[in-house]
């Protein structure tokens, strides 16, 4: 498996997400915001946590724009995954490869801290390792993680199965508990909580690296 990670200026997960996409047995190389066009043979895209651009205008907004997100959203329509974690999260919303939006946090303040999520659907590649129903802990370190949708929008994602994570009890303010949202081709995971940084026991849990051994024995052919 070949793992391609994006770093933006303000990027500060992009080596946590290599070694954990490494520690799963992906190859991996580091792609430049500035760059054209993803490397060739890449069987996945992670998008990292951070503030990218200094989270200027809206989080997420300027690396959205970036020269490597009309190949990013090329390889998603073509049916490529794509990770997008906290920020990563925030820059596939503002591109629109996911609905809804990341707001401030409903008691505006920072909040970082290991939380307990709840697998809301197995049914994808990223959370197939788990059964539905789950209960995992996995850190969050964000200011503006608070997910927001219209109500039409909510109802959607809930009838087509598409909310990949809920919070066993909500941090941040999130519409009914969202903490990571699927795509509708269910290959593009955004989600607020960090998997790279609970892949090992000395990280104080190992739920994320599930997560990415799961990724990869999905998408490496049989």
């Amino acid at each position: 498996m070949h793992a391609a990670v994006i770093t933006f200026p303000g990027s500060n997960c992009d080596r946590d997400l290599a070694v954990a996409f490494e520690a799963a047995g992906a190859r991996v190389t580091r792609v430049w915001h500035k760059d054209t066009a993803l490397p060739a043979g890449v069987d996945i895209v992670g998008l990292p946590g951070g503030f990218s651009f200094g989270d200027y205008l809206r989080c997420g907004a300027i690396a959205a724009r970036a020269p490597i997100t009309r190949a990013l959203a090329e390889f998603a329509a073509a049916g490529g995954p794509v990770l997008g974690i906290c920020n990563g999260f925030q820059v596939l919303v503002e591109t629109g490869m996911l609905p809804g939006a990341l707001l401030r946090n409903a008691g505006l303040k920072y909040i970082c801290k290991p939380v307990a999520l709840q697998v809301a659907t197995a049914e994808s590649p990223f959370t197939s390792g788990w059964a539905q129903g789950a209960t995992i802990t996995l850190p969050i370190a964000h200011h503006d993680g608070n997910y927001t949708a219209d109500p039409a929008t909510l109802d959607r994602l809930e009838a087509e199965d598409r909310i990949a994570f809920t919070y066993a009890d909500t941090p941040n303010g999130s519409a009914r508990g969202i903490a990571g949202v699927l795509s509708e081709n269910r290959r593009v995971l955004g989600m607020m909580p960090h998997p790279e940084r609970a892949i090992a026991p000395h990280q104080g849990a190992a739920d994320g690296a599930i997560l990415f051994r799961t990724l990869l024995d999905t998408l490496t052919p049989a």
